[in-house]
């Protein structure tokens, strides 16, 4: 029976208005699907006309303006509930799920589904749960005194990944899925026996350690920034949605 890092993954990414995954937009998002290394991956992208404006930041980041997601984007309740379905269809298929520094995607679709269709994303994984493959928490935890950054792009250039076209939401799911493989071959001795399943519960006290060091790191910086411990999904914080779905 193949390792697990050689089996069937798929990996998610998302495009977006900002970083605030409590207000920002969902803009672009892609699903890429591979059933082992070499097997070209099945692909699928959504476009989304948010409905509010795109910073200039973020119009920089991406390269997505207003002008073109109105005329080529479709409106954000009906895509956020296809990603929660397609997502749900991997989870109950027991396809592990890579996604670059969770929290941020995961939650930000699970706040766009609350806005648009009122309910959360765990309300669509009734068939099985998410195993979450976070290469961002597993190279901190595998490589944790290595120096220098650790975005996804740092990360492909550590790791010898071919990143094209780097924030496109298809290219860096594709880069992150390749990033996973690779850190699994890298560390077997360590990760390669656990499952999936046990793997994800790892990774959600490995994230929470790596979060209270940085903690500490700001306080002793005399820095007020705050650091969330939880993964792969940040609790929602109780307010009223800030539009109706749609």
């Amino acid at each position: 029976m193949p390792h697990w890092y050689d089996g069937p993954l798929a990996a998610f990414d998302t495009e977006t208005t900002g970083v605030d995954v409590e207000h920002d937009r969902v803009v672009s998002a892609a699903l890429v699907v591979e059933d082992a290394p070499g097997i070209p991956a099945r692909t699928t992208r959504w476009l989304v006309d948010p409905g509010v404006p795109v910073p200039e930041g973020a119009r920089a980041v991406h390269g997505l303006d207003d002008d073109y997601l109105r005329a080529n984007g479709r409106r954000p309740g009906p895509v956020v509930e296809e990603l929660a379905r397609a997502l749900a269809d991997q989870a109950a298929a027991g396809v592990p799920l890579v996604v670059m520094n969770a929290p941020f995607d995961l939650t930000l679709l699970d706040r766009e589904l609350r806005r648009h269709r009122g309910m959360a994303l765990d309300t669509y994984l009734i068939r099985g749960p998410l195993r979450v493959l976070d290469p961002r928490v597993l190279d901190k935890h595998l490589d944790r005194y290595r120096k220098g950054r650790r975005t996804l792009t740092d990360l492909c250039a550590h790791y010898g990944v071919v990143l094209t076209d780097a924030h496109d939401a298809a290219a860096d799911a594709l880069a992150a899925l390749a990033l996973v493989r690779v850190l699994g071959h890298r560390f077997a001795a360590r990760i390669g026996q656990v499952p999936p399943a046990e793997l994800h519960a790892r990774q959600a006290l490995w994230h929470a350690g790596q979060a209270r060091g940085l903690q500490a790191w700001f306080a002793r910086s005399g820095t007020d920034d705050r650091v969330d411990p939880a993964w792969p999904l940040r609790p929602s914080p109780l307010r009223t949605p800030e539009e109706p779905a749609a």
